[in-house]
Formats: structure tokens, C-alpha cells, sequence
């Protein structure tokens, strides 16, 4: 099963290229010691199996080390590379807010920076190998879409967007804090449960906005301002959450298995998919305890 995030695919850590992660389930929960939960053990790429002190620490059952080189992913690669990927959707916003004012007209600009950033990632979605153009396009157009709804939302419900920005790092802070602590155990159940559930949530919410548009629910349907669209809301940001345990287990795993260096770009890409999607949740969600004011 793939995982993570709203577009519910990403290349990436796969086992066809030798790396941990990204794309399977059981990376994403299996065993994180032992050959058993390492995809180098019966892999022709393994960077252990020249390495004997590697396997001993595999067959005693301690935690995999990935050896010591510079083509390998680090933590620090994948702050680094986030940094940029969320620096760039930053600015993107940052000068859409300053340059745009709220028209019909960036309206139209917002939702086609939108469609531009959803193919973008879509293309990168598929592609076996992170393309940094890719990502850091992606980031830039997404950047511009969020910095035109950010300021609607601004002009309506003053401050709702520093309020999305501040419950967004508290809901990455607490997750990141759960799963460090051990609260959440990331296992394969555990992901199959929460993607059948994530893509049931999409399904219905894509079936709503048919609904909505045919005139079916004028008011929103599950996307209304009242109780109902506050619970669809928290719903849609606790999936967001889930998401980011998986982004934190495979990047764990990429780490301890040794990924090549690109792959952090792969990584960076997951987490801005995934905070993209809980800051837009949040957004909605203050507007809706905001009131119609």
C-alpha cells in the first residue's frame, strides 16, 4: 500500500530501487529491526551486506546502522531540504498576499496556481527519483494559491491565517511529540486502517463538492459553516496528523536503512503536501469558530 498524504501517492524509499519507505506499508509499520524489516536484507543493493559488524548488528537484533558516507540521507538533509521546500511555499504566499489584491481576478489566479502545484505533484507522485525542479515548482505554486486564499480569508475573519499558522505547528508539534514519546505505534495495521479511512474521507468529500455544484447542497453540504462542517474539519485535520506519523516513520526508516541522499528531497516533498493540507484544514476550521462576522 502507498502512503501518506492528501494526493495518496509518492514515489520514493521504494523497494524496486533498494531504499525503505515511502511507498509500502510495511515500511511504514513493519519491524524496524532485523532482516526481517529491512528491504536491503534480500535486496542485491543492500549497503550491509559487505559490511560485517552491519550484519552482526542484524542478526543480534540491534537497530540497523546505515554505514557512514556522504551519499546517504541524514536528518540533517531532510530539515535542510524541508526548509527549502516550505521556505519557497512561504514566499510564494508571502508576495501573492503583497502583490494580488482580492479580485475576481486572483481568484482566477489562485485556482489555476492550484491546478499548476496538484500536476506537479502528481508528476513527482510517479516519478521513481525526487526531481528538486519538480518540488520546489510545486512549492512555488502552491505557495501563490495559499497566499490568495490566506488573504480572502484575512479580509473576512481578520487574523485567521496567523491562527491556522499557530494551530498548524501545534498539531505537527504534538504529533511529532506522540510518536517520539511512543504513544503511536506506526505499524502496518495502523496504516491500513488509517488509509482506508483517509480515502474514504476524500471520496466523500469529492462526491459533497459534485453535490454542491449541481445544486444538490447549496450551503456547502459537509462543507458548511455550521457544527457539521466544524467536525468534517477536525476530522480532516486528525487524518492530517496521521499523515504526518507516517512521514515521520518512513523518514526514520529511510534514515536507519540508508537512502541515498536525494531521497531527503522525497521526504521534504511529504511533509509540505502534509502541512499544506492541515494549515488549509485549519484555516477553515477558525473561520467556522470565528462566526460570520
Amino acid at each position: 500500500m502507498r502512503s501518506s498524504n492528501p494526493v495518496f501517492s509518492r514515489r520514493g524509499f521504494s523497494r524496486d530501487n533498494g531504499y525503505a519507505g515511502f511507498n509500502a506499508a510495511p515500511q511504514a509499520g513493519g519491524p524496524a529491526v532485523g532482516t526481517q524489516g529491512n528491504p536491503y536484507a534480500q535486496q542485491g543493493g543492500n549497503p550491509y551486506a559487505q559490511n560485517p559488524y552491519a550484519q552482526q548488528d542484524l542478526q543480534y537484533g540491534a537497530p540497523p546502522q546505515a554505514p557512514v558516507s556522504a551519499g546517504r540521507m541524514t536528518m540533517d538533509d531532510v530539515v535542510l531540504r524541508s526548509a527549502m521546500t516550505l521556505g519557497t511555499v512561504v514566499v510564494g504566499a508571502v508576495l501573492a498576499w503583497a502583490l494580488l489584491p482580492v479580485s475576481s481576478t486572483s481568484y482566477g489566479l489562485a485556482i489555476g496556481s492550484a491546478l499548476v502545484a496538484f500536476v506537479l505533484a502528481m508528476v513527482q507522485s510517479f516519478k521513481r527519483k525526487a526531481t528538486p525542479a519538480l518540488i520546489i515548482g510545486y512549492a512555488a505554486f502552491e505557495g501563490v494559491f495559499l497566499g490568495v486564499l490566506s488573504e480572502m480569508y484575512n479580509s473576512q475573519w481578520s487574523g485567521a491565517p496567523f491562527q491556522a499558522v499557530l494551530g498548524t505547528m501545534a498539531v505537527t508539534g504534538a504529533t511529532l511529540l506522540v510518536y517520539k514519546a511512543g504513544w503511536i505505534r506506526v505499524t502496518a495495521r495502523y496504516a491500513r486502517i488509517g488509509m482506508t479511512i483517509a480515502i474514504a474521507f476524500v471520496v466523500v468529500l469529492a462526491v459533497n463538492l459534485l453535490l454542491v455544484a449541481f445544486g444538490v447542497a447549496p450551503d456547502g453540504g459537509l462543507r458548511s459553516n455550521g457544527p457539521l462542517g466544524a467536525i468534517v474539519g477536525i476530522l480532516a485535520i486528525l487524518i492530517g496528523a496521521f499523515f504526518l506519523t507516517l512521514d515521520f516513520k518512513q523518514i526514520e526508516d529511510g534514515i536507519a536503512y540508508g537512502a541515498p541522499k536525494d531521497e531527503a528531497w522525497l521526504a521534504a516533498f511529504g511533509l509540505t503536501l502534509t502541512l499544506v493540507w492541515i494549515y488549509v484544514e485549519m484555516l477553515r476550521l477558525v473561520a467556522i469558530f470565528s462566526g460570520d462576522d
